[in-house]
């Protein structure tokens, strides 16, 4: 890794938002490559995050810190990265539940799929089944998300599944599932594709699921 690019994935690392943007514009202004800085920069320094806080080193408020700084570095190879069609890792729908309004884990979980180079349609907190379909139809992402934190709101996860059933769009994507309550268990009894513990689990079954 070029010494430019590791220092973007510290200062990411340390949630050093302006620092982080100085340092990607300057790799590009040295002619680095939009997608280069991405992935030896801002994916590496995300990768690294969830790597500590799968071990237990960071926290939910450092991993928010350092996803703060990684959107500050993509505000600026956003535009070059559509110029160039850069896909990305994959696209995913995610949102919470009908009848769930929390939120922390399901944002934690954009966050770091955002900073995998994952585009996210994120269609926030009580969400109807019809509104995922509506979703996967309109955006048709590889990937959809669903998060509940409350045992009574995990039966409208089976809902949204059998809602993708009959509209004929299971077949088209992969379903995650996670939550405090949820299992992988669960996950199996209700169809789901796969289930993820925590935000830094939830990018690596997401590569699985797209790779």
């Amino acid at each position: 890794m070029s010494e430019i690019l590791q220092k973007i994935a510290e200062n990411l690392y340390d949630g050093e938002e302006e620092k982080v943007s100085a340092l990607v514009q300057d790799a590009l202004d040295k002619e680095m490559a939009p997608e280069e800085i991405l992935s030896g920069g801002l994916i590496a320094g995300m990768d690294q995050v969830g790597r500590d806080f799968k071990a237990g080193d960071l926290f939910v408020p450092e991993v928010l810190i350092a996803a703060r700084a990684m959107h500050a570095g993509m505000d600026i190879l956003r535009p070059l990265l559509s110029e160039v069609d850069a896909a990305g890792a994959g696209k995913l729908v995610i949102g919470t539940v009908k009848g769930d309004l929390h939120d922390i884990g399901k944002n934690l979980v954009k966050m770091m799929l955002e900073g995998a180079a994952f585009q996210t349609v994120d269609l926030g907190t009580d969400v109807e089944p019809q509104a995922f379909v509506d979703a996967v139809r309109e955006h048709q992402p590889e990937l959809v998300g669903m998060s509940a934190l409350l045992t009574t709101t995990m039966v409208n996860m089976k809902a949204t599944i059998e809602a993708l059933e009959e509209a004929g769009q299971r077949e088209s994507v992969k379903v995650m599932i996670g939550g405090a309550p949820v299992t992988a268990a669960f996950a199996k009894e209700i169809g789901a594709d796969a289930y993820a513990p925590d935000a830094a689990a939830a990018v690596d079954t997401a590569r699985d699921l797209v790779a």
